[in-house]
């Protein structure tokens, strides 16, 4: 990608002030291109500017910001007008004391219908859309072999609303490209448990995870297998999805690799972070006592219905029809590490 055949395409990243959104924000502008970011409050924009200033780019007039909400119609229109392609991050955040899922479920699936709509008005060429591996593993018989882009959700079992909320939304983009979408192309990334260096205090559910064993929050690691990967890859991902003829109407999982126990989350700290991992516990928790634990503490509750189950996935699609090549998730674990010791996170 040369720098100076993009600096006249812009693109809009929606939610530009979440945690995947920057370091798409910070690739696009190392590309050369003008981007544009949405943000539910104009307030948010200085701190956008920091983190990118932390991620090494100065972003200056190459960048401005405009103020749209996925639950409101207003200056969308706006917001993807002139735009070559639009990279929508924005969801909105899980709810943890909601009163019915349809607070999650609605807004999630009428925010992607607002902007897919308005970039087809707009004559935006792609869109491409963050979902997560959320709206592919769950509501599955327990397997053996990994999870591809062909798996969903199944949405009628007992599936947490943030999740359904993720395949719903990703069901309707589908439903909404294949009827009344035009000519604009859509390609959506899956995206496994984001970790990788943070910009600053603001971001995923993965990294406060690594950040309470880190800080010996933990009694030791209930055994919850997951995947993991690096945010700049996930970046790259997005890069490349948005502008391979090959990606149009294709969904790709980011993921660095095969699915890991949580307590060799534990041992790679140990084993790379020396004497910063000494509160660090490699001690795995029988299912029994996270089971008693979770009739009286929320986390532990949050935890159980992912007891012993592998959630493995393979990235080959990526890797095979974009040249993907994601850092290894070991090198994700320490990379999100450091950066939460070096912006002082992690005292």
């Amino acid at each position: 990608m040369t720098t100076n055949s993009n600096s006249n395409k812009t693109v809009l990243v929606t939610g530009g002030s979440g945690f995947i959104a920057t370091h798409c924000i910070l690739q696009l502008l190392n590309n050369g291109y003008q981007v544009k970011a949405t943000v539910r409050s104009l307030t948010r924009e200085p701190e956008v500017r920091d983190m990118l200033k932390e991620g090494g780019v100065e972003a200056g007039d190459r960048l401005s910001f405009i103020n749209a909400d996925l639950g409101s119609d207003s200056n969308w229109n706006e917001a993807v007008s002139g735009c070559t392609y639009v990279i929508h991050v924005a969801s909105p955040t899980p709810i943890n004391d909601y009163k019915h899922e349809d607070e999650m479920i609605i807004p999630a699936r009428e925010g992607v219908l607002r902007v897919l709509r308005a970039a087809r008005d707009a004559g935006v060429k792609r869109v491409v859309l963050t979902s997560a591996v959320g709206a592919i593993v769950y509501g599955h018989k327990p397997q053996t072999k990994p999870f591809t882009e062909n798996d969903w959700t199944i949405t009628t079992g007992d599936v947490p609303a943030y999740q359904k909320s993720k395949t719903l939304a990703e069901r309707a983009a589908w439903e909404f490209i294949e009827k009344e979408g035009g000519d604009l192309e859509l390609s959506v990334i899956n995206p496994v448990g984001v970790l990788g260096p943070v910009l600053s205090a603001d971001y995923s559910h993965s990294i406060h995870f690594l950040q309470n064993i880190m800080e010996g929050k933990m009694p030791g690691c209930p055994k919850v297998n997951s995947s993991y990967v690096d945010v700049r890859d996930v970046t790259d991902l997005h890069l490349r999805a948005m502008t391979d003829p090959a990606a149009k109407g294709q969904r790709f999982i980011a993921t660095a690799g095969e699915s890991i126990w949580m307590v060799e989350v534990a041992r790679i700290l140990k084993r790379n972070m020396g004497v910063l991992a000494e509160k660090v516990n490699v001690k795995e928790l029988p299912n029994t006592l996270v089971r008693i634990a979770a009739l009286t503490n929320p986390t532990a509750k949050a935890v159980v219905p992912f007891l012993g189950k592998v959630m493995n996935t393979t990235n080959e699609k990526a890797v095979n029809m974009l040249g993907w090549s994601p850092r290894s998730t070991e090198e994700a674990i320490v990379a999100t590490a450091e950066s939460l010791i070096r912006l002082k996170i992690i005292k």
